[in-house]
């Protein structure tokens, strides 16, 4: 199981700065690649060769990177007039609505995904799922001596939780003390945590980064290298002041994106570094260069700008709430066997759902719930 997306979207930005609509709309087109990446899962027998869109996990380093580039663009002029709270209160606004609705959802469809591929869900007791429910509700990690699925997830209802935790830890650490790192000193800490990175991915036993949903110290460890290097590499490439500017932006990060999580896996089941290097060289090269070409477009209206607002709208929705429809597919795959064309309706609809749920969640509860939280809370502060 992997999941992506450190959900920050650049309707965190001041009402007075520009907005990078193409960055949202890029991770848009991620959460969509991610939403494909699940649905081929299943059929490759936990076999990482066989896997389609065979790097689809990389989009949560992506997405952090996303996130470190707006959160500076938001927020690093803003500390003279703007106290820690103030910023924390912001970023649960924006972030936690969505993320009590998708541990709902995945309490609301829990017992329909019993079967063997999820051997605890049959032997737990509902006051035990309401439990894990509400802890779900506030993010906070749940040890695997919680577990009530069989994955030792951290967040057993919704599984995509576990980066919305490591991008708390992100924020907090921003606050706390890393924004005021020169652009020097953040260089020194972004190139330490490019070494940690590369030495998971290149030296580790699998050669990939996948991993970081677990409260153990092996997937904190993963987790903490995935985090620290493309967040801190999106504030510093922001305060580089990192654009690209090409006409058509939207379509070429957006393939460029595509192409990187699509590949297929590199020196297969032997030569493990080559995979790792492949996956570092993604993080630390090509994602840097996606994100300053979609931070070059200057553009606020056209089609292609709708196309990636509409998109960046829904990515963070769709992120969160479509793990749970997920959880059943991969049970009806694995009890039922189905051949990858036999599986291809059943997968298409169970994306019409995931992209409707996550367009009436947004609509229907999201956006409502935000107006009214910033009215509340952030009367004479701006904008979320």
């Amino acid at each position: 199981m992997e999941t992506a997306f450190a959900a920050t979207s650049t309707t965190a930005i001041a009402p007075t700065k520009n907005h990078y609509v193409i960055l949202d709309g890029l991770r848009g087109v991620a959460s969509l690649m991610v939403l494909a990446f699940h649905l081929f899962e299943p059929f490759s027998n936990e076999n990482p060769v066989k896997q389609i869109i065979n790097h689809g996990y990389l989009a949560v380093d992506f997405f952090f990177m996303l996130s470190g580039f707006v959160i500076a663009y938001a927020y690093d002029d803003r500390w003279t007039r703007m106290t820690q709270w103030e910023f924390y209160k912001r970023r649960l606004i924006r972030l936690q609505p969505m993320v009590i609705m998708g541990s709902l959802i995945g309490a609301a469809l829990f017992y329909f995904q019993k079967g063997p591929v999820f051997p605890l869900i049959a032997v737990t007791p509902v006051w035990k799922m309401m439990l894990v429910m509400v802890v779900g509700c506030t993010l906070l990690p749940l040890p695997i001596s919680m577990d009530i699925r069989g994955w030792q997830e951290m967040h057993p209802l919704d599984g995509p939780a576990w980066s919305l935790f490591f991008e708390y830890i992100a924020n907090i650490l921003y606050a706390l003390g890393l924004r005021k790192l020169s652009k020097r000193a953040l260089s020194v800490f972004v190139f330490l945590a490019a070494i940690l990175l590369v030495q998971l991915a290149v030296f580790g036993h699998r050669g990939d980064l996948i991993g970081g949903w677990a409260l153990n110290t092996k997937e904190l460890h993963v987790g903490f290298a995935r985090l620290l290097f493309p967040f801190f590499a999106g504030i510093l490439l922001c305060r580089l002041g990192a654009r690209i500017q090409l006409k058509g932006a939207f379509g070429i990060s957006s393939l460029l994106l595509v192409v990187a999580l699509s590949l297929p896996r590199f020196g297969g089941t032997q030569h493990h570094w080559m995979n790792g290097l492949y996956e570092a060289f993604c993080i630390i090269v090509i994602f840097p260069i996606i994100v300053a070409i979609g931070a070059g477009e200057k553009r606020v209206d056209g089609p292609s700008i709708r196309v990636a607002r509409f998109f960046g709208d829904l990515s963070y929705p769709l992120y969160i709430t479509h793990y749970p429809l997920i959880y059943i597919y991969t049970a009806w795959v694995v009890i039922d066997k189905p051949t990858l064309a036999q599986g291809f309706l059943p997968a298409l609809l169970v994306a019409i759902a995931a992209i409707a749920i996550a367009y009436a969640s947004l609509k229907l509860y999201d956006e409502p719930l935000r107006r009214w939280l910033s009215k509340r809370f952030l009367a004479k502060q701006g904008r979320v």
